[in-house]
C-alpha cells in the first residue's frame, strides 16, 4: 500500500517550517519531498498546509483494563491517544489483577493486541501486587514484552526493596520508572500544602513527600547504575536534586505533565475532584522550576499521566474523589496554545519533548520523521481556535478542569504504521 500525505508543513532543526509531502509504503516512511507527482498512490490525504509531526509518544498513561473498564478500556484509551496525535503510549500496571506474573501480563498483552488502535507498550510492576516487598520476575516479564518496571500510583516505600529492584533492572538492562511518594510524609494530604489548602480547609501534601524519595532513589541509582526515570515531577526541590544528579553522571531521566506546567494550586477555585491529581498542583515557584527544568534539559520529556475515572467518583470533594486527570486528547493543544503561541517554547522544542525525546530515552524506534522509520505521523491544525469539549472525547473519562478552555492545535489526522487511525472529519 502506497500512501501520500501532501501539502503539509514540517518543522526543521532551526525551528523553521517547510512545505513537503510524505510518501508512506509498507508501514514505513519511504520518502519526504516536494514532488511525487510522477508516482501513483493507492490513497492520498491532503494536509492542507497544516503541521505534520512524528506521532507523539506518551510514556505515562492509564488504560484501566483489566479491572476498571468503567473508567477506561484499552480500545477507548488508545482511541483517545490517537485523537490527541499520539501513536505510541506506555500503559501503567495498576490494574486488577496486577500483571505481576508472566501469565497475567500476557492476558493484558492479548487485549492490547486485539483492541488497541495505537502502539501500546505495557509496564510491569516492580513488586507483587504493587504494595508488597516481593520483587516480580523481571527476567520473565521482560521476555514476555514488559516495557519497563514501575509501581506507578504508589511509591516503593522501602529503600532496600528499591535497591534490589534497581540492581536487578540494571542486570536485565531495563528502566526502573518511579512514582515518588513517601507515604510517611503524606499525613492524609489531598492537595498541595499551602495557602489554598488552608483556605479550603483541606489537608496538604508536602513537597518533601515527592522530593525526599527522589533524593533517596538517586543515590540508589548511582550505586546500581540503573536507568532511573522519574514520573510526573512537580516540585522545585525535585528539579534541583535531579539536576544535581545529572551533573554527577547518574543515569536519570524525568517527565513533567502538562497540567503541572500550566496550573498551580492558586488556580483551584473550589473543593472539587476535577482539581485533584497526584502529584497535586503546586505553587508558582514550582511551576517556574518545571519550565526551566525542561528548557535546560533537567526534565527530558512531557508525558500526560492520562488517568480517567468515572464521572460520579470525580464529581465530588477532594476528600472523597480519587486522584487523576485525563490528558491524552488535550496535551498537545494545551502546550501549543500556552507556550508556543506565547513564545515561551518553540514548536521544535515541543515536538522534541513530546515525540523525539520520550522515544529516545527509552530506546524506541519511533518519534522522528525519518526515511525508513515507522510511518507514525500526526497532522495538526495550528490556526483554528476551538474550546476543549469533553463531549467529543474518545476517552471514557472526562475528568479535567480544562473543559471550555480555548486552544489551537487540534489533531486532524493520525497514522500508525501508515494506516489512518484518526480523522477529525469522520
Amino acid at each position: 500500500m502506497k500512501t501520500l500525505i501532501k501539502n503539509g508543513k514540517i518543522v526543521t532543526k532551526d525551528n523553521q517550517t517547510t512545505t513537503c509531502d510524505l510518501w508512506l509504503e509498507d508501514s514505513i516512511i519511504a520518502g519526504i519531498g516536494k514532488d511525487f507527482s510522477s508516482m501513483t498512490f493507492d490513497q492520498e490525504y491532503d494536509a492542507k498546509n497544516q503541521l505534520i509531526t512524528p506521532g507523539l509518544v506518551d510514556v505515562h498513561v492509564h488504560l484501566r483494563e483489566p479491572g476498571f473498564t468503567y473508567k477506561e478500556t484499552i480500545k477507548d484509551g488508545s482511541k483517545a491517544a490517537a485523537r490527541g496525535g499520539y501513536t505510541t503510549v506506555c500503559a501503567m500496571p495498576n490494574l486488577n489483577p496486577v500483571p505481576d506474573t508472566v501469565e497475567k501480563f500476557n492476558d493484558v498483552m492479548a487485549i492490547i493486541e486485539k483492541d488497541a488502535v495505537v502502539k501500546v507498550h505495557q509496564y510491569a510492576p516492580i513488586t507483587e501486587e504493587l504494595r508488597s516487598e516481593v520483587l516480580t520476575d523481571q527476567k520473565g516479564l521482560k521476555t514476555a514484552g514488559a516495557f519497563a518496571f514501575t509501581n506507578d500510583g504508589v511509591g516503593v516505600q522501602t529503600a532496600g526493596t528499591m535497591y534490589l529492584a534497581m540492581k536487578e533492572a540494571a542486570e536485565n538492562n531495563m528502566a526502573l520508572v518511579a512514582h515518588t511518594e513517601d507515604e510517611s510524609l503524606l499525613f492524609g494530604g489531598v492537595m498541595h500544602k499551602g495557602k489554598i489548602s488552608e483556605k479550603l480547609d483541606l489537608p496538604g501534601i508536602l513537597s518533601a513527600t515527592e522530593s525526599s524519595q527522589i533524593a533517596r532513589d538517586l543515590i540508589l541509582a548511582e550505586e546500581t547504575g540503573v536507568h532511573y526515570h522519574v514520573c510526573h515531577v512537580s516540585t522545585k526541590e525535585s528539579v534541583r536534586v535531579i539536576r544535581d544528579a545529572k551533573k554527577a553522571g547518574v543515569h536519570v531521566t524525568a517527565e513533567v505533565s502538562p497540567h503541572h506546567l500550566i496550573l498551580i494550586d492558586e488556580n483551584i477555585p473550589e473543593d472539587h475532584g476535577y482539581w485533584k491529581m497526584n502529584p497535586p498542583l503546586r505553587g508558582s515557584e514550582d511551576r517556574e522550576a518545571l519550565i526551566e527544568g525542561l528548557l535546560d534539559g533537567t526534565i527530558d520529556c512531557i508525558a500526560t499521566d492520562h488517568a480517567p475515572h468515572g464521572f460520579e467518583e470525580k464529581n465530588q470533594s477532594f476528600l472523597k474523589s480519587p486522584f487523576g486527570i485525563v490528558g491524552s486528547e488535550t496535551a498537545f493543544q494545551l502546550i501549543y496554545t500556552h507556550f508556543v503561541e506565547t513564545g515561551r517554547f518553540t514548536l521544535e522544542q515541543v515536538i522534541d519533548w513530546m515525540a523525539v525525546k520520550p522515544a529516545e530515552i527509552f530506546g524506541m524506534t519511533v518519534g522522528t520523521l525519518t526515511i525508513g522509520q515507522p510511518a507514525d505521523i500526526a497532522v495538526f491544525d495550528l490556526n483554528h481556535e476551538e474550546k476543549i469539549d469533553d463531549k467529543k472525547f474518545a476517552s471514557l473519562g472526562v475528568n479535567t478542569p480544562f473543559t471550555g478552555w480555548p486552544v489551537k492545535g487540534a489533531t486532524l489526522m493520525t497514522f500508525v504504521d501508515g494506516q489512518l487511525v484518526y480523522n477529525k472529519e469522520d
